[in-house]
């Protein structure tokens, strides 16, 4: 029997899970696992609802990117209903995912990370928070919280609520963008595009405090895998499937979104609820395989987009992008720069949503396509926040869902995930003792992927955390609470 160490629950995060580091007989770590120990079931509910009603519905999966699934659900209603959406309705789904882009990048960095990377890995747990980084930088935060109120306030100026707004339908959107409300996003463009190059630069500056965090956490050679667009720019609404390897070779592209269980497989595993998905081509990195270089893990998110993408398409984030691709010589293999990334692609939301909002269509046009069901299935895909986001519809000729299948973008990072946890726990675990940066370290890991494990918010304050160490005959050798 293995001694095994207990992270529960992973803390800082958008949902619950819990981490299980194994040792051997010398302490040292031979295996971790992160598991997810939440059930949502959205996919059997949903069976016999409407068409009509799924991109409410699947909204509610998340509170934290409900966007996201609005826009997925709505997608695969169009291709349902047989439709091309006027031009004006798909401008305006462009700019709302822009915004919720922006808003839970700020979120994940300002709120979750921050506190680790402002204060320290080691710095003291009790304000190792939010509260304690306002107190430590107080405009910087400020500054941060009104960063990611700019992304809320274009989802709710479009869709009538920040979390849930039932705006896109199959066939289009709703309402166009008021007057009103296109004067108000200028009116913040200048504020906000400020924030986000002095968060870079904050960052860019801490890099040489974290040199070994970022030499260890999650940095090994995967594939990555994000849309793109016909010319290979960044996108993340549109275009088709590219994965590229750790070199930055690029091994698949201008793949089908609607063929998407062609080349990627989903895999389960009795310890968690959450899917394992791989490129089918290389196949499923077997527990005996974790450690081989050829296997079908891929990542997605922000981290991958930049990998895969040839050029952003507005100017001071492809001028950071560079320096991105400079700082890492090419591919960037190492998770901690996700962090990195989300800042770059918050800049390029901004400048992307500074153009599109002299688009006379966002507040002229037709908004809708009226059809009947034309197609029993349907697939929408759409870039969140954390990565490519598939919803995969089956209906009958009345239009009620018969099947449905999520293939969420923190479930395809979940393999790396849990290399990740390993790495870092290998090189910062030595012996029975558990410091408590150590464990933050391993937690932080996980928050650097940003994983939204369910549509719940928090408590405020610090969460609970019990870490128990077991030896082989079940004893406990030690133990950490955090209350």
């Amino acid at each position: 029997m293995s001694k095994r160490i207990i992270i529960d629950p992973v803390t800082r995060i958008e949902g619950h899970a819990k981490i299980t580091i194994y040792l051997d007989e010398a302490g040292q770590v031979e295996d971790a696992r992160f598991h997810v120990t939440e059930f949502r079931g959205f996919e059997k509910f949903c069976e016999g609802r409407p068409l009509w009603e799924m991109p409410g519905l699947t909204a509610r999966i998340c509170g934290i990117c409900p966007v996201s699934h609005l826009l997925a659900s709505a997608k695969a209603g169009d291709c349902i209903l047989s439709v091309k959406i006027p031009p004006a309705a798909k401008k305006l789904r462009r700019l709302i995912n822009l915004a919720q882009i922006i808003q839970s990048h700020a979120l994940s960095f300002f709120h979750l990370s921050a506190p680790d990377l402002l204060l320290g890995m080691d710095s003291d747990p009790a304000t190792r928070n939010v509260f304690g980084l306002i107190s430590a930088e107080p405009e910087l935060t400020r500054r941060g919280i009104r960063l990611r109120q700019f992304g809320q306030e274009i989802i709710e100026l479009l869709g009538g609520h920040k979390i849930h707004p039932s705006w896109a339908v199959p066939g289009g959107v709703r309402e166009p963008l008021f007057e009103s409300g296109r004067s108000h996003i200028q009116s913040r463009i200048t504020e906000v595009k400020s924030t986000a190059i002095e968060a870079l630069n904050r960052f860019k500056n801490l890099l040489k405090d974290y040199h070994k965090e970022a030499q260890t956490f999650g940095n090994f050679p995967t594939l990555f895998m994000g849309l793109v667009g016909a010319d290979g720019s960044w996108e993340h609404y549109d275009g088709k499937i590219r994965f590229v390897d750790s070199g930055g070779n690029i091994i698949a592209d201008q793949l089908d979104p609607n063929n998407y269980q062609e080349f990627l497989g989903e895999a389960v595993e009795s310890w968690s609820y959450l899917k394992f998905p791989y490129y089918r081509p290389l196949g499923y990195p077997h527990a005996s395989e974790h450690c081989h270089l050829d296997s079908g893990i891929y990542r997605v998110g922000p981290l991958a987009r930049l990998n895969i993408c040839s050029h952003i398409g507005v100017p001071l984030a492809d001028q950071e992008l560079q320096e991105f691709r400079d700082r890492g010589k090419g591919t960037v293999n190492s998770s901690f720069f996700y962090h990195y990334a989300r800042l770059i692609e918050i800049l390029a939301a901004i400048e992307q949503i500074e153009i599109i909002l002299d688009d006379p269509d966002l507040v002229t046009g037709r908004l809708r396509a009226e059809a009947g069901i034309n197609q029993l299935e349907g697939i929408g895909v759409s870039e969140a926040p954390r990565g490519t986001l598939f919803h995969h519809y089956h209906v009958d000729q009345y239009g009620l869902i018969q099947k449905v299948n999520l293939l969420i973008a923190t479930g395809q990072n979940n393999l790396a995930m849990n290399r990740t946890v390993a790495q870092i726990a290998r090189h910062f675990i030595q012996g029975p003792d558990i410091p408590e940066g150590m464990l933050n370290r391993v937690e932080a890991g996980i928050r650097a992927f940003d994983p939204c494990l369910s549509c719940s918010t928090h408590p405020v304050g610090q969460m609970p955390l019990h870490v128990q160490l077991v030896g082989p005959d079940g004893g406990v050798i030690d133990q950490v609470w955090r209350n």
